[in-house]
């Protein structure tokens, strides 16, 4: 949703909550990426030509990548009020539908999802051990409890997320209010004092910076990069905040605050180079160094939540989606629906990023890893917002030439620049980006030829109601058959007949769709079929967005004349075993995975809400 209509009032409050929640990656990146630009894998001398080019480079880059692409423009590319890559996807692919290009946008929308977790793992990492490390500045003595104290904080980080957020969400807002203040008070100070630095407007110091280093000054971008990091987290909360509340808390307080620091820390080193191993803690007054570290600890908690919730939402839309099997869901608000906690995500994050911080053990390690995933994602989103401004918006071909050239460009030369560190860490991302990418790519396939298995071998429902026999005995009540196809009888129909020799006296054949759009019209979401002998056929739509809850739907479902006493209706719920084979369809190795991921799978009864007392499970074997 988009909220210029709002009062005033209300478009202050939602972008005083998008402070709190949508800015929290981009707004600590102050903690290290002028450090890293500097003395990271590939050192620059800290003197004025150099500061001025970084400086530079950090401010176009900025206000190319964050201002114009994403905040501009690439925000105007919602999916019904939602943003984010699979929202982007589902979007892209109903433009592409029945084009050579649709089989690509799927894989790039699917890629752009995959590497968002190697993302989410390295951000609570990185940004919390940079805030702790801050005590080697403000006490020097307590360094070899950084790694513990960083382990300590993200195990309770993690252990919390089950209560939600909504408690705690409450203070996020007003904690990065003063985080930005801070920031932007900091940079105030220092620039005063060198004011030269902002010079560096102009973007002629980058171009001299590659005058002067060349290859050196094309390295610095992989540490460039990072000012950047937490873009797509903009484009991905908007249907959270809607536009124009992101767009006012950027351009009124984020932006200012972060471009005034990063120049604040430029002029710190250029009056005192040996700032340049901790310039962000340089730069606060000796006597509050301790509290910063405070404020920067839990800014970047506070960041690491809203990247942890993020995985929590994306894992949710790969589900709805169909790339991803049935996992636990707990919602933690009754107020807002976008509040969940998926338990296995949750482990799986906490354990990865205890490990890096155990292996990497330092902020500047883990940077060297930092930025594959994020370049590559914004490759992608390129690339996708250029199908969509040529088939949605009809940009002029000269007009998407240019605007979508110049992300292009600007993207591939920060993507080529963190290849260098592949060796250094940068294949983690990117090999976890690619893990995921198998694992949606192979369940979405998988079910695919599941269900076409089934199809082929079922019974159409037309062909089942002839030739039932009138004198099969019809018991009271209702029996609901839900089944992933819309077409032909479901298998625990079959065999619920053949064992028990009888049917309920009214039968619901039940499918559940899900859409590539966010919500779905309640005027929309019902298709009932009325067939001969009581029996009926129901399709309910939801959207990637929505849980889905079928007593529920049933109940609503009256309003198309279906009558359905829920304390006489019993669910018939069919359990697919998974049968790895020769037949032609998917490679061995990954029909075995496939199966796993079935058999992990949580039970449609959960997934769907419905009462455990109400339900039978009719189990059979498939191959695929």
């Amino acid at each position: 949703m988009d909220t210029t209509t709002h009062p005033p009032k209300s478009a202050a409050a939602l972008a005083l909550g998008a402070i709190g929640v949508v800015f929290g990656d981009i707004g600590t990146s102050p903690l290290y990426a002028m450090k890293e630009s500097f003395a990271g894998a590939h050192p620059l001398t800290p003197d004025e030509p150099h500061v001025l080019g970084v400086l530079s480079l950090i401010f176009w880059a900025v206000m190319l990548i964050v201002s114009a692409k994403y905040v501009a423009i690439i925000m105007r590319a919602d999916n019904k009020g939602e943003g984010g890559s699979l929202a982007m996807l589902a979007l892209a692919s109903r433009l592409t539908q029945g084009t050579n290009l649709a089989p690509v946008v799927v894989v790039l929308g699917i890629f752009a999802a995959a590497l968002f977790y190697g993302d989410s793992m390295i951000t609570p990492a990185i940004s919390v051990l940079s805030a702790v490390e801050g005590l080697q500045v403000a006490a020097p003595a307590l360094d070899p409890y950084v790694v513990p104290l960083t382990l300590g904080i993200l195990v309770l980080l993690f252990a919390v997320q089950k209560q939600g957020s909504a408690r705690v969400g409450a203070f996020f807002g007003p904690v990065m209010l003063a985080w930005f203040t801070t920031l932007a008070v900091l940079g105030i100070v220092n620039i005063v004092d060198h004011p030269r630095v902002l010079l560096a407007l102009n973007p002629l110091y980058a171009i001299e910076f590659f005058h002067l280093d060349g290859w050196i000054a094309f390295l610095a971008l992989g540490s460039v990069v990072l000012v950047v990091t937490g873009s797509e987290a903009l484009y991905a909360d908007m249907g959270h905040f809607g536009r124009f509340p992101i767009r006012l808390a950027w351009f009124v307080l984020v932006l200012p605050a972060l471009l005034l620091n990063y120049f604040g820390q430029g002029a710190l080193i250029i009056g005192s180079p040996d700032a340049i191993d901790n310039p962000l803690f340089r730069m606060v007054p000796e006597h509050l160094r301790l509290a910063m570290v405070g404020l920067a600890t839990v800014a970047t908690v506070i960041a690491s939540q809203a990247v942890i919730t993020g995985a929590f939402s994306v894992t949710r839309q790969a589900i709805q989606l169909g790339y991803l099997p049935r996992m636990q869901i707990i919602h933690t608000s009754a107020m807002a629906i976008g509040q969940i906690y998926v338990p296995f995500v949750n482990w799986m994050l906490a354990i990865i990023v205890a490990m890096l911080v155990l292996g990497f053990k330092s902020s500047s390690h883990l940077a060297a890893a930092y930025g594959i995933a994020v370049t590559g994602t914004m490759i992608i989103d390129a690339l996708l917002l250029a199908v969509v401004a040529a088939m949605l918006w009809k940009w002029k071909p000269i007009v998407l030439f240019l605007v979508i050239g110049l992300f292009l460009f600007v993207d591939l030369s920060f993507f080529g620049a963190n290849l260098t560190k592949l060796t250094h860490g940068g294949w983690f991302p990117l090999a976890v980006g690619l893990c995921v990418f198998l694992i949606l790519t192979t369940w979405k396939r998988g079910r695919a030829l599941l269900f076409q298995r089934v199809s082929k071998d079922s019974l159409e429902l037309e062909t089942f109601l002839n030739a039932v026999s009138e004198r099969v005995p019809r018991v009271p009540g209702t029996a609901i058959f839900m089944t992933g196809t819309s077409t032909g009888t479901p298998g625990s129909l079959l065999h619920n007949l053949k064992h028990n020799k009888v049917l309920h006296e009214q039968v619901i054949v039940l499918t559940v769709h899900f859409e590539e759009i966010p919500y779905v019209p309640q005027d929309q979401r019902f298709e009932l079929t009325v067939l001969p002998k009581n029996f009926f056929r129901l399709v309910v739509h939801y959207g990637f967005m929505e849980e889905p809850n079928i007593p529920e739907a049933i109940r609503q479902a009256e309003r198309k004349g279906l009558r359905c006493d829920p304390m006489q209706s019993s669910y018939f719920l069919s359990r697919e075993t998974v049968i790895p084979s020769s037949r032609p369809g998917m490679s061995m190795w990954r029909e075995h995975i496939f199966a796993w991921m079935s058999r992990s799978a949580t039970s449609a009864m959960d997934f769907f809400n419905i009462p455990p007392n109400r339900v039978v499970e009719l189990g059979t074997q498939i191959e695929i």
